[in-house]
């Protein structure tokens, strides 16, 4: 019995274009990011848009038997063979570590030298029989419109008169549907949607000599601007984690049926956090679902023409164009190797794109963990003129271990303990984390027992 695999969506975007807005700067160095991958039962999602032209990146991240993999997405037309398409998963990857969350380092500087830190703010097999019974789609108010075989998927898209009907086709056709289905699939066929069925077509697949599902792409014209992620709690079992990436010409999108909130950026946070960042983001994130349930969290929005820190260099635009950002002029710029995704160099900071000038490219990654409580409707999503940078940045400074001796040096040491504790508070507030067991894991230096007045006439003795 085939499972169906719900976890993935397909939207319907309206886009307008907007103006570019100016760049803002952040130092530091990149020194560990936050991907998808330290996430489960995860889904991504890469569109772009440009006037009423859409084209959508699903990656599944199904790990069962290839022959068990199915996928129903509905789409607002019947597509035909030349708007459906597969491509590498390296690219998605490289959009998710481009816009990843990021942690950076700074280095205090001998406090003797008259300088002082400041931290910059963050401004399958076939369809069985399918086909072979018409009679039986009729019966069922279901019409096969179209079938093709892209890559290792073959794929029909589907109409439909009543959710009944299409529940029990595709049952009877291998696809697991619970009851609780009719009521999402009749608001589907009731706003006129198509439905797009795929499956692994085995006997491609072991002809293409790959061990992995590539991501299906879908082109189409629509003035929708949706995400049916109903369809992906059919079947789900407990939250959902999905990823949204947007490339547009404007600014950043943001839901227009749910909240849009920033997540927490700018923190400075404790040294020892440098080597266990996964950890630290996964606890991170899920306080903040846990204090605002039902958003949508922005993670990221950028000009790819650029980045600062960089969690990976930015795409090429040769990249932009396979995902579908028709409007960026081809480039002769390397691609980079299947399966790797480029990271940035040891002690990179800013990163513009060498040699091709700007990109009139806007990313915006959303980050939702949902359930059919957090989020019971579709999610809809607007194009705003923002167009501000905004980045999940999060902060470490070494403290200074020289041999300084001098009144800044001893000023500095006093401040120190101060400094650290309030970095396992924000940590604590931040994660849930106890603070006893922050403070356990961090170096904190007894505060000097020196009276604030001991000082004052010093100068004049």
């Amino acid at each position: 019995m085939m499972r169906l695999n719900l976890r993935l969506a397909a939207m319907m975007i309206l886009l307008m274009s907007g103006a570019a807005g100016p760049a803002s700067a952040f130092c530091g160095y990149f020194v560990a990011k936050g991907d998808s991958s330290m996430f489960n039962e995860v889904s991504k999602v890469v569109f772009a848009r440009n006037l009423d032209r859409t084209v959508i990146t699903m990656a599944n991240d199904y790990r069962g038997d290839p022959s068990e993999f199915a996928l129903v997405i509905p789409t607002p037309t019947v597509l035909g063979r030349d708007q459906i398409h597969v491509t590498e998963p390296v690219i998605v990857d490289h959009i998710d570590a481009f816009t990843a969350p990021r942690l950076v380092e700074y280095f205090d500087e001998d406090p003797c030298m008259q300088r002082r830190f400041k931290a910059l703010a963050m401004q399958s097999s076939r369809m069985e029989d399918a086909g072979a019974a018409p009679d039986r789609d009729k019966a069922l108010g279901v019409t096969v419109e179209a079938e093709y075989t892209v890559g290792e998927y073959d794929i029909q898209v589907l109409s439909a008169e009543q959710s009944g009907g299409l529940a029990t086709w595709l049952r009877e056709n291998g696809y697991s549907v619970p009851q609780s289905s009719d009521k999402v699939l009749g608001s589907y066929i009731d706003m006129g949607m198509k439905f797009f069925v795929a499956k692994v077509n085995m006997g491609e697949k072991a002809r293409s000599g790959r061990t992995y599902l590539r991501p299906l792409q879908i082109a189409f014209e629509s003035p929708h601007f949706m995400l049916p992620i109903r369809m992906g709690m059919l079947n789900a079992d407990g939250e959902q984690e999905l990823f949204v990436f947007a490339i547009t010409q404007g600014g950043r999108v943001e839901s227009a049926n749910y909240r849009t909130v920033k997540m927490p950026s700018g923190d400075e946070l404790p040294v020892h956090v440098r080597d266990r960042f996964a950890d630290v983001y996964r606890a991170l994130f899920a306080e903040q679902v846990k204090r605002e349930p039902g958003v949508a969290f922005l993670e990221y929005a950028w000009n790819m023409s650029w980045c600062d820190p960089c969690a990976a260099d930015p795409l090429t635009r040769a990249e932009l164009r396979t995902l579908g950002a028709w409007w960026v002029a081809p480039d002769t710029s390397a691609r980079p190797l299947p399966g790797t995704v480029p990271q940035p160099r040891p002690g990179t900071r800013i990163m513009p794109r060498p040699g091709q000038g700007p990109v009139d490219a806007f990313v915006t990654r959303l980050h939702m963990r949902y359930d059919a409580t957090t989020h019971p409707d579709d999610l809809m999503f607007r194009l705003t003129d923002n167009a501000e940078n905004f980045q999940t940045r999060y902060v470490i400074r070494h403290p200074w271990t020289g041999e300084a001796t001098c009144p800044a040096a001893d000023l500095y040491r006093q401040t120190l303990p101060h400094r650290m504790e309030q970095e396992a508070q924000r940590l604590a507030s931040l994660t849930g984390w106890p603070i006893a067991e922050i403070r356990g894991e961090m170096s904190i230096p007894e505060k000097p027992d020196t009276k604030w007045w001991n000082d004052i006439w010093k100068q004049a003795e």
